[in-house]
C-alpha cells in the first residue's frame, strides 16, 4: 500500500516535471491519507499556482496556514495565490503576516517586494542617471503641443473620445495599461517615449527576444540533464514555483523545547500507528485496525483523521451507533484543530450514511445538510436528495392504515349527505392518505369536488381510480358525467361505452350515454355558428383530436365523403374509422345534416 510521504514524493517529481495536473493528482491521494499534514497542502497550493488556478491554490494554502500557522510557506502560499489574482493588498497583507512571525525569511521578503512592486506598478522615475522623469511628466501640460505638432497624431484631436482619453492620462497617468488597446493611445505613447529618448518595442521585437530566451532556457535545462552535479540552480528573481522539499527538510526542530519535541515525535508515531491501522483494515483485521487506531489516537488526540478512519472501521463491520459516536467525536476534535472543512464534512457524511443504514432518514437528512454547511460536495448533495425522496416514501407508508382510511370515508359521506361537500372533501383526501390504492375513496373524492366545481380535480381522481380498477363501471359512469360538464362530448360518449362494455346493463351509462348523444344532435341543430367555433377550437386543444385530424387514412375519408361517397361508406365499415369519425363529430369537429 502506498503511504502518504510516497504520494508527496511522487507529486513533487511531477512538479518539477512541470506535469502539474499530474502533481495535484498525487498530492490529493496523499491528502486523503493524511489530511492533518500542512506540507501536503503547501505542495498542492504550489501546484495549483503552476496550472494558473489560483482559487485552489489560495484555498490550500488557507488550510496549509489553519493546520500549522507557524510554517512560513503557508504564508508565502497564499500571498503568490492573492498576487496571481490581482488581490495585490490581501497578497501584501498575507505577506506582512508571515513576516511577523518569520521576519529574516527571503521567500516572504521577495514575496512582499513582488507584490508592492505590482500594487504600485512600474515606476519611471528610476533607474536613470539622466533624471527621467516619471509618469505624470510624460503626460503633462507639453503632451498637448507634442501631439498637435505631431503630423499624424494632430488628426486624432478631432475625436471627442480620443481627447477625453488624453485628458483622463492628464490626471491619473496610471489609467494607461488600461488604454493601451486603443492604438491611437499606443502611438501617443510611442511619441513621449522618443522625445525622451526612449525607444518603444514592437511586438515582433518582442516575440524575437521571447523566442531567444525559451531557446536558451531549453538549452539550459538540456544542459542540467547531461551533467550529474546536483548543485541546486540559483533562484530566478521573477517569483516561480520551486520544488518541494521532504518534510524532513522543511521541519527544523533544532529549537523546539523538550515539550514540542516530544508532541513532534508523538505526531510521527501516531501516524505510522494509522499507517499500520490501514494496512490491518485492508486485510479485514478490524479488531487489530481499531487497536492501531486508539494508539495513534493517544499519541496524537488533535488529528480528526485517526478516529475517522476508527468510524469507517465500525461501519464496515455495521456498528452503526460506534460509527456515529466516532463521526461526532471526530468532527468536534476537527473543529477545534482547524481541520480542513472538506474533511469536516466527510465525517458528517460518514455519519448520515451511518444514520441512513439504522433507518433513522430524519438525522440522517440532518447530517447530510450540516456537511454541506460545511463544504458543498456533489456528491453529498445527490445522498441528501434521495434520503429526502426515501423519507418521503417512509413517511407516507407509515401513514396509511386501511382502519383509518374506512372511518375517514364514513366520516366524508355523511358530510357529503348533509351537504357540507368542503368538509368532505377533507375527510376523502384524509382516506385517500391513508389508503391511496382504494378506488372506492377516489370515485368518493371525485364527486364530492364536483359539488364544489373543481372538475379538473375530480377528472384527476376518477382517472386514477380507473387505473387501481379498470373494471369499476361507477367510476366510468362518473368520468363521463364529469367530461359532459366539460364539454368534452367524444370523450363522455367514450367513457360510457366503456362502462356499458363491462355491464351493458348499468342504468348510469346508459343514461348518461343517451344525455351526450341528444346533446350532441341538439347542438348540431340549434348551436350559432359561434357557439360551433368556440365549441370546435376547445375540441382542437385535446391531444387526441389533433392525433385523429393527424391521421392520413382519416384525412382521406373525410376528402371521400364529398368526392367519393362510396368509398367514404366503404370505409366507415371499419370499427377503427367509424370511432374516430363519431369522436370527431361528437366533438363538433365535424358537422352533419
Amino acid at each position: 500500500m502506498t503511504t502518504a510521504e510516497e504520494f508527496k514524493a511522487k507529486g513533487n517529481a511531477a512538479l518539477t516535471a512541470k506535469q502539474f495536473s499530474q502533481a495535484i493528482e498525487y498530492y490529493t491521494q496523499a491528502i486523503n491519507l493524511d489530511g492533518a499534514n500542512h506540507v501536503y497542502y503547501s505542495n498542492r497550493s504550489a501546484a495549483y499556482l503552476s496550472q494558473n488556478d489560483a482559487m485552489n491554490a489560495l484555498q490550500d494554502a488557507n488550510s496549509c496556514i489553519g493546520l500549522n500557522p507557524d510554517f512560513a510557506k503557508g504564508y508565502s502560499r497564499k500571498g503568490a495565490a492573492l498576487h496571481a489574482l490581482k488581490r495585490y493588498n490581501d497578497s501584501i497583507q498575507a505577506y506582512q503576516e508571515g513576516l511577523d512571525k518569520f521576519p529574516q525569511d527571503k521567500g516572504l521578503l521577495q514575496g512582499l517586494e513582488s507584490a508592492k512592486k505590482a500594487r504600485d506598478g512600474p515606476s519611471m522615475a528610476s533607474g536613470s542617471s539622466s533624471g527621467m522623469p516619471g509618469m505624470s511628466g510624460l503626460f503633462g501640460p507639453e503632451l498637448m503641443a507634442k501631439i498637435a505638432l505631431h503630423p499624424k497624431l494632430r488628426g486624432y484631436m478631432k475625436d471627442e473620445e480620443f481627447m477625453k482619453k488624453i485628458a483622463t492620462l492628464q490626471r491619473d497617468p496610471n489609467q494607461l495599461a488600461e488604454m493601451l488597446g486603443d492604438t491611437r493611445i499606443m502611438e501617443v505613447f510611442q511619441v513621449v517615449l522618443e522625445s525622451q529618448g526612449m525607444k518603444m518595442r514592437t511586438g515582433e521585437e518582442f516575440q524575437r527576444e521571447r523566442e531567444a530566451e525559451e531557446e536558451k532556457e531549453k538549452k539550459e535545462q538540456e544542459q542540467k540533464k547531461a551533467s550529474s552535479s546536483s548543485t541546486e540552480p540559483s533562484k530566478p528573481k521573477e517569483e516561480v514555483v520551486e520544488p518541494m522539499e521532504t518534510e524532513e527538510e522543511e521541519e527544523d526542530m533544532s529549537d523546539l523545547t523538550p515539550e514540542e519535541l516530544k508532541r513532534k515525535q508523538d505526531q510521527k508515531a501516531a501516524v505510522e500507528a494509522k499507517e499500520r491501522g490501514n494496512n490491518l483494515y485492508k486485510k479485514k483485521q478490524f479488531d487489530d485496525a481499531l487497536a492501531a487506531y486508539d494508539e495513534a489516537i493517544a499519541l496524537d488526540p488533535t488529528n480528526m483523521t485517526f478516529l475517522n478512519n476508527k468510524a469507517a472501521v465500525y461501519f464496515t463491520v455495521k456498528k452503526y451507533d460506534e460509527c456515529i459516536a466516532a463521526c461526532n467525536e471526530a468532527f468536534e476534535v476537527g473543529k477545534a484543530n482547524r481541520a480542513p472543512f472538506e474533511e469536516r464534512a466527510k465525517t458528517l457524511t460518514r455519519a448520515a450514511k451511518a444514520y441512513q443504514k439504522k433507518g433513522d432518514l430524519g438525522a440522517a437528512i440532518e447530517m447530510c445538510q450540516k456537511s454541506l454547511l460545511e463544504h458543498h460536495d456533489r456528491d453529498t448533495q445527490r445522498l441528501l436528495k434521495t434520503m429526502e425522496l426515501e423519507k418521503k416514501q417512509a413517511d407516507t407508508l407509515a401513514y396509511q392504515d386501511d382502519d383509518k382510511a374506512e372511518e375517514a370515508k364514513q366520516e366524508g359521506n355523511v358530510h357529503f349527505r348533509n351537504k357540507d361537500f368542503a368538509k368532505a372533501v377533507g375527510c376523502y383526501e384524509e382516506a385517500v392518505k391513508r389508503a391511496p390504492k382504494n378506488a372506492t375513496i377516489r370515485n368518493n373524492l371525485a364527486a364530492a369536488l364536483c359539488k364544489i366545481m373543481d372538475f379538473n380535480g375530480a377528472k384527476r381522481e376518477i382517472e386514477t381510480a380507473l387505473e387501481l380498477d379498470s373494471k369499476y363501471v361507477k367510476a366510468w359512469a362518473r368520468k363521463g358525467d364529469i367530461e359532459m360538464v366539460m364539454k368534452e362530448n367524444h370523450k363522455a360518449m367514450e367513457s360510457y361505452k366503456k362502462g356499458l362494455a363491462i355491464d351493458p346493463d348499468n342504468a348510469a351509462c346508459k343514461e348518461g350515454l343517451r344525455k351526450v348523444t341528444a346533446m350532441i344532435n341538439y347542438g348540431q341543430a340549434n348551436m350559432t355558428d359561434e357557439e360551433r367555433k368556440e365549441r370546435a377550437a376547445h375540441a382542437l386543444a385535446d391531444p387526441e383530436i389533433q392525433a385523429i385530424l393527424q391521421d392520413p387514412v382519416i384525412n382521406q375519408v373525410l376528402r371521400d365523403f364529398n368526392e367519393n361517397p362510396n368509398a367514404a361508406n366503404k370505409a366507415m365499415m371499419d370499427p377503427m374509422v367509424r370511432t374516430k369519425i363519431e369522436k370527431l363529430i361528437a366533438s363538433g369537429i365535424l358537422q352533419t345534416g
